[in-house]
């Protein structure tokens, strides 16, 4: 890992963008890390696009703003590809990780260019097989984890097993099927560029 990672989250109110960004920067201070987590705040509502970020380091962050170039970019809903320009500012040796069922001929037009790295995973067919309903944040968590390799998969799972007991301590019956859609998208997540 290089020392500093910047990593822009772009989803839509409601689909968990926020806790995602949360939820990794947590696993990655019980690496040992330096982190931040943090959304961007403005009139958002339920389905609104919303932003959130990570920067995560092996030194201390001295940085306290918003994130303009990251190295990498999370799209946890394929529409916003059309409404807002989620490569702005990414670096090209970072890579795009896109929760779709499009192939790269679709989605290469609606990235304005970009020339790096594109995942692909489908968090719809894997929360629904797993959670029962459409919850794409932890699928998407997960596919970040795989493709910046910040921590081993199986430190990853291992903390987010504990994450997850005590997020859910009232609700103790979905933390299967989050562990399970954990496990699948690390399997899933895929390079289409």
């Amino acid at each position: 890992m290089k020392d500093l990672i910047e990593i822009r989250w772009h989803g839509r109110g409601g689909q968990g963008a926020k806790t995602a960004s949360l939820l990794l920067a947590d696993a990655a201070f019980n690496t040992g890390k330096y982190i931040q987590g943090f959304p961007e705040y403005g009139p958002e509502r339920m389905g609104a696009p919303m932003t959130a970020y990570n920067r995560i380091s092996t030194t201390p962050i001295r940085v306290h703003s918003n994130v303009y170039n990251p190295d990498y970019v999370v799209v946890v809903d394929d529409t916003l590809l059309s409404a807002v320009d989620v490569t702005a500012g990414l670096k090209e040796d970072g890579a795009i990780i896109i929760n779709t069922t499009k192939g790269i001929e679709e989605i290469k037009p609606l990235l304005k260019g970009y020339k790096g790295s594109v995942y692909t995973i489908d968090a719809r067919k894997i929360s629904e097989e797993a959670l029962g309903k459409y919850f794409p944040n932890t699928p998407m968590l997960a596919a970040i984890v795989k493709v910046t390799e910040i921590m081993p998969d199986a430190d990853f799972v291992e903390d987010m097993k504990g994450s997850f007991k005590h997020k859910f301590s009232k609700k103790p019956e979905v933390i299967d099927g989050n562990m399970k859609a954990i496990e699948i998208a690390l399997k899933e997540v895929k390079k289409v560029q």
